[in-house]
């Protein structure tokens, strides 16, 4: 049997077992809330063949895909006939612990590259993770390995998303290599079909950003039609139907094509004779075969492709619903097969009833062919290909010159400066990226002393000329700082690449970025996504707050710090202060490397054996800085999420907890009270994140049976009277601090920012949303009993 044969028996299984798959979570199995289970039947169907033709033959091991996230049933069958995935998750599929209704690198047992659901992004991804396979090459990293092609599966109506041409103009300025994305052009989205003419406009973008596009137009049977007499005049039929037309016509079978054709070309006799010497069916099936169903034409557009290293798009016509009897209809997106017709389809494949989940039953070859061809696909050669890679040593503390009254930017800026310097692994393995705020986030020093990556040499013209200038512009195969456009989805998607290089490309790198933090909430989307597929990186987002006061309110975050406690996979830190900063930036370092699975700590009931990503909100305002000793003590606290500054006595009457930037003030706050309350604490809180983290953990090992579980916050406030008030502050949204109070019972007066900022001076601002000291004063006037404040000015 030639390999041909195999191929299009598998399409088929593929086919049935996607269909089968959906069929049964949603007909067959019990359903208790009685929700709608969906799963795509017609998106799925439409890229059986594409991608049939890749994983069984075209892609190989060192390749990474990106599946369209309503192709997913189809992925997960190729991989139950690989042996990666098993019959009780398709079982599941959408159910729990089954497979994912979506392709995900961690939540699915199979060989996902690139996690998809959001759409727009796993394709965006496959450019910066090709990015990142030339920046390992041209630092002689992972060279061991072919460079593979990073492909993407793409939905047209995908190609409406805005991060698609965001991602296209960065690839195309780093002179983007070996990507594929095969756009699945069914011409249908989720509610209707699409404009005329999508394709030009597609083509054009692409051919405009250095691709090579391939149109996969007409299958093979229809281009041997073409051949024939009469072959022209159908040519020109086709090419110039209307998408609506071709998808009904597609809906209504064989009779409705033939009388369609007869009564638009009318008798033309050697087009009429090529018409009626096919039977419906045959009619029908030369139709829509269509170049993304082709076998033959796929495997040779890949083959060809696979000989040079230019990106290519794949233009792949398809039928959405292809193979079923709801192809073509304008409402199959959310359709699902009735009873009927999955029992017509299940005999028309020859499927015994119950050996509908047997990998090869229908099919005509033995099955111990199919399952040696199956271990023989190119894909499979090299077995796993997720890889694993060594952990880079940090030291036990980062260096810094602490300034008697600096910035936490600028202190984050003198900390990679420093690293800069070094000559050892851990300074060559930081790859920094920022989408053109390089500079103003303090990463210039870093820059000056590493170079910007680029793969060919770039000079500094203005340094050739001889013009002065802080900065040292040179691109170079050497450099370690990636530098983008101004678009925040394209920094999160190339930390996620970069964050990833250890388990894709087998090289671990440490990856750090910057932005302005109110423009985290402009990527949230691939932050999130970044997340969700555990991708290690930091990010250090800075100026933020209000405190960027003249500013005004477009440049002023608020809501970020409650971003950073909402984040799965993302830790979260506000340092005051530069040395805080340092034992951070140090842990953190070691952090993302983390990647056990272990029980929570039972000190801080943190997760942090596993690791993840961290997020730094950091200041541009330059505040008085303590003369201290970073004890081993004190570091782990700094690092677990808070630390007593003024440690309160045990009648204590008020506690200030702040974060961040606003310490002066908390600081000035409590000397000016307490000559007025007894026992007067003042808290540091480096991560509410970690600290409300640990609470949450601790509170439900305690409900498991874990009676002392103790979590560092409970610890923190466990000997304050419960008649003592707790003032929390934040140069953000009061919600982050004012859980505090409910930790031991304590009434609480949270102070923040709930309104848009404006201009001003910071003691401007300050003062006007209460977050200063003589709002401190006046929470604490309002919150405990005893005689009037009497450095409470009058408001």
């Amino acid at each position: 049997m030639t390999k041909l044969e195999y191929l299009e028996q598998l399409e088929r299984k593929v086919l049935w077992l996607a269909t089968w798959m959906i069929h049964n979570a949603n007909h067959l199995r019990s359903n208790d809330d009685g929700l709608k289970v969906g799963g795509h039947q017609a998106s799925s169907a439409s890229l059986a063949t594409v991608m049939t033709a890749l994983y069984f033959s075209a892609l190989r091991p060192e390749d990474r895909v990106a599946v369209k996230p309503h192709a997913s049933p189809i992925f997960h069958a190729i991989q139950f006939l690989f042996g990666n995935q098993t019959r009780e998750k398709l079982e599941g599929f959408r159910a729990w612990k089954g497979a994912q209704s979506y392709p995900s690198r961690t939540k699915d047992i199979d060989d996902v590259d690139f996690s998809t659901g959001s759409v727009g992004l796993g394709a965006a991804q496959t450019i910066f993770a090709s990015m990142v396979q030339d920046y390992l090459r041209a630092k002689r990293l992972s060279t061991g390995r072919p460079e593979g092609k990073m492909v993407a599966l793409v939905g047209d109506a995908e190609m409406d998303e805005g991060n698609i041409f965001e991602a296209l103009l960065e690839g195309w300025k780093y002179g983007l290599r070996n990507t594929w994305w095969v756009v699945d052009y069914n011409r249908q989205s989720l509610d209707a079909v699409v404009r005329e003419g999508l394709w030009e406009r597609i083509e054009a973008i692409f051919r405009n950003f250095g691709w090579e596009v391939v149109v996969l137009k007409h299958g093979s049977l229809q281009e041997a039609a073409f051949r024939e007499e009469g072959g022209s005049e159908l040519r020109d039929w086709i090419n110039h139907c209307p998408n609506q037309l071709y998808s009904i016509l597609t809906f209504q079978g064989g009779a409705a094509w033939r009388k369609r054709l007869l009564d638009d070309i009318g008798d033309q006799g050697t087009v009429t004779a090529l018409i009626e010497r096919r039977t419906d069916t045959e009619l029908a099936a030369l139709m829509t075969n269509l170049g993304g169903h082709d076998l033959p034409l796929l495997l040779d557009a890949f083959q060809e492709a696979r000989g040079h290293d230019r990106p290519v798009c794949f233009l792949a016509y398809t039928i959405k619903g292809h193979g079923l009897p709801l192809a073509g209809h304008k409402d199959n997106h959310a359709g699902l097969l009735t009873p009927t017709q999955i029992e017509t389809l299940r005999q028309s494949m020859h499927i015994r009833e119950g050996h509908e989940w047997e990998a090869f039953e229908g099919l005509s070859s033995q099955p111990s062919d199919l399952a040696k061809f199956l271990r023989e696909a190119p894909f499979n050669a090299s077995g796993p290909r997720r890889y694993s890679a060594t952990t880079i040593s940090v030291p036990p503390t980062l260096a810094v010159a602490v300034q008697p009254s600096m910035s936490t930017q600028q202190g984050f800026g003198l900390l990679l400066h420093e690293l800069g310097k070094s000559t050892d692994e851990l300074a060559g393995r930081i790859v920094t990226t920022s989408p053109d705020v390089t500079v103003s986030t303090n990463l210039g020093a870093w820059v000056n002393r590493r170079g910007l990556f680029a793969r060919n040499e770039m000079k500094d013209l203005f340094k050739k000329e001889r013009v002065p200038s802080t900065f040292n512009w040179e691109f170079s195969p050497a450099g370690q700082h990636m530098e983008l456009g101004i678009a925040e989805m394209n920094l999160f998607l190339n930390l996620s690449a970069l964050g990833l290089s250890h388990s894709l490309f087998g090289e671990r790198l440490l990856p750090i970025g910057t932005l302005y933090d109110p423009f985290i909430e402009r990527g949230l989307d691939a932050l999130n996504y970044a997340c969700y597929q555990d991708a290690r990186f930091i990010i250090a987002a800075t100026p933020s707050g209000i405190t960027l006061a003249p500013e005004g309110g477009a440049h002023q975050s608020i809501a970020t710090p409650l971003i950073g406690m909402a984040q799965d996979g993302l830790a979260s830190f506000e340092p005051a202060f530069v040395d805080e900063l340092a034992t951070i930036l140090r842990f953190s370092l070691d952090y993302m490397q983390r990647a056990r699975d272990a029980d929570p700590d039972e000190v801080t009931w943190l997760r942090d054996a596993s690791g993840g990503s961290v997020y730094l909100r950091l200041s541009t305002r330059s505040i008085a800085q303590p003369k201290r000793e970073i004890s081993a003590d004190l570091a782990q606290d700094i690092v677990n999420g808070g630390y007593w500054i003024r440690k309160p006595g045990p009648n204590a009457e008020v506690v200030v907890a702040y974060t961040g930037v606003v310490a002066p003030e908390a600081i000035e706050a409590v000397g000016l009270m307490a000559g007025d309350r007894r026992d007067v604490g003042l808290l540091a809180i480096t991560s509410a994140d970690r600290l409300n983290a640990g609470w949450t953990a601790a509170q439900r090992a305690r409900e498991h049976g874990s009676v002392h579980a103790r979590s560092h916050v409970e610890r923190l406030l466990l000997e304050l009277p419960l008649h003592c008030g707790l003032i929390t502050v934040v140069d953000g949204h009061p919600a982050t601090l004012a859980w505090l109070g409910s930790v031991h019972g304590h009434r609480a007066r949270s102070l923040g920012v709930e309104h848009f900022g404006q201009t001003g001076t910071i003691a401007n601002l300050y003062r006007h949303y209460g977050i200063d000291a003589q709002g401190i004063l006046a929470a604490a006037q309002g919150l405990t009993s005893g005689r009037a404040l009497r450095h409470l000015r009058s408001i």
